[in-house]
C-alpha cells in the first residue's frame, strides 16, 4: 500500500437511531457523505433483541450466497438456512434493522427523505478472509459498486452499514481516493458501448432495465479498478478498523472501499435521485459527464 489517502473518514458521536434535528438541517452530514467521505458512527449500535444472538453464527447461511438479504419489506429470506421458525425470527432482526436504518438515514439527512428509496437489507456472517472468489467478485479489492444486471442510470446508492460482531471484532476496510482521482486515471482504458448492446441485453434479460452509458462506465470503472494489481497497491488509500458494536454509513458507489477482514455483519442499501443531492455535480454522473463531455443517461 504505498498511497495515503486524505482523511476519508467523518466521525460523528451519535448514539440514537432517531437522531434529533440538526441545527442546520443535516447539510454538513450530506457535504461529507457527498464529497465521498465515510461517515463513522462509533457509539451507535444495532442491539440484538434476547435469543437474538444465536444468529451469529454462519451456520445460518445456506452457502449459496455470501449474503442472507430480504430484498423488501414484504419478502421472504434468500439465502439462509434453518427451521422455519427461525428463519422467521432472523427475518424479524434484518426487517428490524431495515426500520432503524431508514430512521437514522432520514432523521440525519431530512432533504433526502421524500424521495430515499430502500432497497435490499443484507446480513453477512461469513468471515471475510479466505473467501473464494474471482477478481470481479473479490470485495478484498477496492472497488465502487456497480451492478451488472441492475442499471441505475446514475441515482445513488447509499449504504448503512453496522458491525454486529459478538467478540470485539473489527470490521476493517480500505477507503480510497475521491471519485474523480481514480475516474481520470482510468477513462482513458474504458471504450464506448457498442450500439444496440444496451438493447440486446435488456431482451435477452441480461439486465433488468436499458443499460445507460453512465452504467456501462460504472461498470468499466469497476472491472477495471479491481483487474490492476498496480492500483490496488498504489493507489491513496486509508485502512479504517470499524468497531464491533458501531456504525457507518457512505456512497458506495462514489467511495471506493475494499473489505479485508470481518465477520457479522448487517447492511441497509438505499437509492436516491441525483437532483436531491445538495451537491448533485459532485455526483458520478455528473463528474463522468463533465470528464467525457457528453451526456451519459
Amino acid at each position: 500500500m504505498e498511497g495515503v489517502a486524505l482523511n476519508p473518514i467523518c466521525t460523528l458521536e451519535l448514539d440514537s437511531w432517531s437522531p434529533p434535528a440538526t441545527v442546520d438541517g443535516g447539510l454538513t452530514v450530506a457535504l461529507e457523505l457527498e464529497a465521498g467521505r465515510v461517515l463513522y458512527l462509533p457509539r451507535l449500535t444495532f442491539a440484538l433483541r434476547e435469543r437474538e444472538d444465536r444468529f451469529l453464527d454462519p451456520c445460518w447461511s445456506s452457502g449459496t450466497s455470501k449474503n442472507i438479504a430480504l430484498q423488501d419489506a414484504d419478502a421472504s429470506l434468500e439465502g439462509a438456512a434453518g427451521p422455519p421458525d427461525d428463519i422467521d425470527a432472523l427475518r424479524a432482526l434484518l426487517a428490524r434493522f431495515r426500520v432503524q436504518a431508514a430512521r437514522l438515514v432520514t432523521g440525519l439527512l431530512p432533504a433526502y427523505g421524500p424521495e430515499l428509496r430502500l432497497d435490499h437489507t443484507s446480513y453477512r456472517p461469513l468471515r471475510v478472509e479466505g473467501r473464494a472468489a474471482s477478481w470481479r467478485s473479490d470485495d478484498s479489492r477496492l472497488h465502487v459498486d456497480a451492478f451488472p444486471s441492475r442499471p441505475n442510470r446514475g441515482e445513488r446508492i447509499l449504504r448503512v452499514f453496522a458491525n454486529v460482531n459478538p467478540h470485539g471484532e473489527a470490521r476493517v476496510w480500505r477507503v480510497g481516493e475521491p471519485f474523480e482521482g481514480f475516474a481520470r486515471r482510468l477513462l482513458p482504458t474504458v471504450s464506448r458501448p457498442l450500439p444496440g448492446s444496451a438493447w440486446l441485453l435488456q431482451t435477452l434479460g441480461i439486465t433488468r432495465s436499458k443499460r445507460s452509458e453512465y452504467d456501462h462506465l460504472m461498470l468499466r470503472l469497476h472491472d477495471g479498478m479491481k483487474r490492476d494489481g498496480a492500483y490496488q497497491r498504489r493507489a491513496p488509500q486509508t485502512l479504517m478498523a470499524f468497531a464491533a458494536g458501531s456504525v457507518w454509513i457512505c456512497f458506495s458507489d462514489q467511495t471506493p472501499h475494499a473489505a479485508m477482514s470481518g465477520q457479522f455483519m448487517l447492511e441497509q442499501t438505499m437509492h436516491l435521485p441525483v437532483h436531491r443531492l445538495y451537491r448533485p455535480h459532485a455526483s458520478p454522473l455528473k463528474t463522468l459527464e463533465r470528464l467525457t463531455g457528453r451526456t451519459l443517461t
